[in-house]
């Protein structure tokens, strides 16, 4: 078991690599309990859970709108919960979105924790204090910043993930590797056979360097007014490429990794090996490196992308594997990037 603490404006936020759900009872600061989760995790884990009124929302990105979270806050206020309430999220990234954002708005914030089940969740979107939800199709227009109490990230609930929510974990930790250090992205092309078999001690060994990497930068920039845009790398692009075609989050991320790193080395930042590498490690996890989509479609989506500043966006490219730079770009220089 490994513990990373992150310090927050509000607090500290505790990372638990390796701790399991049964103990969740052990971090619970003894208040009135609420859990949310969704329907698969209910299914699979409810019996592990501790004794607490719970919401099973549906699973899937659908459940992230404001008209589906209204529910919830009539849900809480039905069950009598207040502000010294604790809110508990047991599930993958769409859980931990949707309790951070419920918890830090109900009454004007309560307090929260997570269990993640997913990889994705646990070296992603459990961790960092980012809360957020979506409005008519865009990802996580509508949001906050706030810190869980802590992060239980429960490794042996990945054995029972299917495939393609797996990889979306590992988009995760390539793009983590990618802008931090190239002794983690050297690991991750070493144990890349091992990781896919999710092999002990090695998945648990880069799930924690992975949240130490999004931990570091999240401690010295919280609320993202510099470093922390480093952990937008691949999502800029991707999120748009995900609101179009609606594909998992990790492959999306994947694809706007290559469009990152495809735009850094026609700006010379990076060499074409240093691009093939980066592609063969994405393709080893199962990732794609390109989809069928109208790149104008994209590049419309990004005028409305929450990172947009007037008619200008930061883009995260690279100087070299872990080494990146935010590059700010007009509107107009990605239609000419993209023009064939």
């Amino acid at each position: 078991m490994e513990t990373i603490k992150i310090k927050g404006k509000n607090g500290i936020s505790t990372v638990i690599i390796d701790g399991k759900i049964e103990d969740v009872s052990n971090h619970l600061p003894g208040k009135d309990l609420f859990i949310i989760t969704d329907k698969n995790v209910q299914n699979s884990y409810f019996n592990r859970f501790p004794k607490a009124p719970v919401y099973s929302i549906i699973p899937g990105e659908a459940s992230k709108q404001l008209a589906y979270i209204e529910n919830i806050y009539r849900w809480l206020l039905l069950s009598n919960a207040d502000r010294n309430s604790f809110i508990l999220g047991i599930g993958g990234g769409v859980v931990c979105d949707i309790t951070g954002f419920v918890a830090s708005t109900y009454m004007r914030g309560i307090e929260f924790g997570f269990v993640s089940t997913s990889l994705l969740a646990q070296v992603d979107a459990s961790v960092g204090g980012k809360n957020g939800v979506d409005l008519d199709g865009y990802k996580n227009i509508i949001g906050t910043f706030n810190q869980p109490r802590f992060v239980i990230c429960d490794t042996d609930l990945l054995q029972t993930l299917p495939k393609e929510e797996l990889v979306n974990g590992f988009a995760e930790m390539v793009k983590h590797a990618l802008i931090s250090d190239i002794k983690i992205f050297e690991q991750l092309e070493n144990d890349c056979n091992h990781l896919l078999q999710l092999k002990q001690p090695l998945i648990s060994k880069h799930i924690a360097e992975s949240v130490k990497v999004k931990a570091s930068i999240v401690t010295a920039d919280e609320r993202e007014n510099g470093i922390r845009k480093f952990l937008n790398f691949g999502h800029t692009w991707g999120h748009a490429v995900e609101t179009i075609t609606g594909i998992p989050h990790g492959k999306a991320v994947s694809i706007g990794i290559e469009f990152a790193c495809r735009m850094s080395m026609k700006k010379g930042f990076i060499s074409k090996r240093e691009y093939l590498r980066i592609m063969n490690l994405l393709n080893s996890f199962g990732l794609p490196t390109s989809i069928n989509v109208d790149p104008h479609a994209v590049v419309n989506i990004l005028a409305k992308d929450k990172k947009r500043n007037a008619s200008n966006i930061d883009f995260i490219l690279l100087q070299g594997i872990g080494n990146p730079k935010i590059e700010t770009m007009t509107l107009d220089e990605l239609k000419t990037f993209i023009e064939p």
